[in-house]
């Protein structure tokens, strides 16, 4: 059912926290965890506190970096709790479970998780296609990091016995590499066209980045967008 959705943990500090949030994966039926830079892992307090779920644990795939723990994913949704310079689209944990559960089976998905103390920076939401926030209380939002994860795997859970398996779209996502490869080309394309001053940016590209990931481009859509780039290109010249 959730075989690709993936749980991801960024510069998680305590082992035990790993722990834990394995053992909220595996109660809710979700077994791929990526870890990005861990402080402590392997260690005895993960597996202590992972309580049954060492399968989730063993299987724990270890990255440097955000990029490569998202890089063949097709829809990131970053936790966030505090309000940006520029909104991002913004979901609840119901309706994140609901998007990420009404796309087609072979789409890859991730919730990416960030430090305990710190969460997610900016540009690391940037390369997220979504956000999401946990309500809570206003004047204590402090939420442990796998009690976060079990209120969006409990979501994912009821969200799947509602949503009938989706059709096959015609052409498959484009994945978040890929879609980094089309930021890097269209940046390129409009300094040579001087309508972006790289000397002041001015958050366009960061603008332009939450409209493409709103859209959820296909491969198709974007080999064509690279295909205009690369004809603007030649234009130039």
């Amino acid at each position: 059912m959730f075989e690709n959705v993936r749980i991801v943990l960024v510069n998680t500090s305590h082992p035990g926290n790993i722990g834990s949030v394995a053992r909220a994966m595996k109660t809710m039926g979700l077994y791929k965890l990526y870890l990005v830079s861990p402080k402590l892992f392997p260690h005895d307090k993960a597996n202590e506190l992972a309580s049954g779920a060492l399968d989730v644990l063993g299987q724990a795939i270890v990255v440097e970096t955000l990029e490569e723990a998202i890089a063949d994913c097709h829809v990131v949704v970053g936790t966030s709790t505090r309000s940006r310079t520029i909104p991002w689209p913004l979901l609840t944990p119901r309706t994140c479970a609901e998007q990420i559960m009404a796309q087609p089976k072979e789409v890859n998905a991730a919730i990416v998780f960030g430090r305990e103390q710190t969460g997610l920076t900016n540009e690391e939401l940037h390369r997220c296609h979504f956000h999401v926030s946990i309500p809570s209380n206003p004047d204590y939002s402090s939420l442990n990091i796998a009690a976060a994860v079990q209120v969006l795997t409990y979501e994912l859970r009821v969200a799947s016995m509602a949503h009938p398996e989706i059709s096959t779209w015609d052409y498959e996502l484009a994945n978040n590499e890929a879609l980094e490869g089309l930021y890097e080309h269209l940046e390129r394309v409009l300094v040579q066209l001087e309508f972006l001053n790289p000397k002041a940016p001015r958050q366009l590209m960061t603008r332009l980045k939450r409209l493409f990931n709103r859209t959820q481009l296909d491969v198709m859509e974007m080999n064509i967008l690279r295909g205009i780039l690369g004809a603007v290109e030649k234009r130039i010249k």
